[in-house]
């Protein structure tokens, strides 16, 4: 079975998840949502009052966190973790800098990897994160790195925030969205940046439609029209 495998990355708030999701709809291919798995297991940690940043507690406790994708009628990616249905509760604000945290660590990556993989390997796929195009899939066929300036990502956080009831001051998630972005790039392993090979789309200046346009555009081109 022919495949394509289509690696998106960038910035929290860059608007990935949501582009991607869409964009899988209209290709009739399958979304994955990295970030939400990392999220998953940042989750676990921040319950369980394990520190995400020590690499050993968080390593120690991978042998009791099972984390699966699901996925309904409508195509919207689920996560579950033992079990437990947990797609709402990884989106809280604090469970962001976990996520952060534990997805520096080797443990996790290696952990988490494979599953990723198996995904693009038995699907045509749109996969959003921080390193697909790098470290995952780095033979995929389309790949695009989608920024914004940190003050437009805090603008659409604060609204996505005030739309699920959950409003937070634009400062302070300015502010996260800055030491989020310190510690992806800077993070000994796989590290956010640009693959050599792939096409920066900037959204800072376009809405939703504009941004999905032009992403659709480069995948079609890149792809060969598919």
């Amino acid at each position: 079975m022919n495949t394509i495998r289509i690696a998106i990355d960038g910035p929290s708030g860059a608007g990935k998840s949501t582009l991607a999701r869409s964009a899988a709809g209209k290709l009739g291919y399958l979304y994955v949502d990295t970030g939400a798995i990392y999220r998953t297991v940042g989750y676990y940690a921040h319950t369980h009052r394990i520190d995400p940043k020590d690499e050993a507690a968080v390593t120690a406790c991978l042998p009791e966190v099972t984390v699966e994708l699901a996925y309904g009628r409508d195509g919207l990616q689920c996560m579950l973790l033992n079990g437990e249905d947990v797609t709402a509760a990884i989106r809280l604000p604090e469970i962001s800098l976990c996520a952060s945290a534990v997805s520096a660590h080797p443990g996790v990556r290696g952990f988490l990897l494979e599953m990723q993989r198996k995904l693009a390997r038995e699907h045509s796929v749109i996969m959003d994160g921080r390193d697909i195009g790098t470290e995952v899939l780095p033979d995929a066929e389309v790949k695009i790195f989608l920024t914004a300036s940190p003050e437009a990502r805090a603008r659409r956080r604060c609204l996505e925030l005030e739309q699920r009831g959950m409003p937070q001051p634009y400062e302070k998630v300015l502010q996260e969205i800055e030491e989020r972005d310190w510690n992806d790039i800077h993070r000994p392993i796989a590290p956010l940046r640009q693959a050599e090979d792939a096409v920066l789309l900037d959204t800072t200046d376009l809405d939703f439609q504009e941004s999905e346009a032009a992403l659709l555009s480069i995948i079609r081109e890149r792809s060969g029209g598919a």
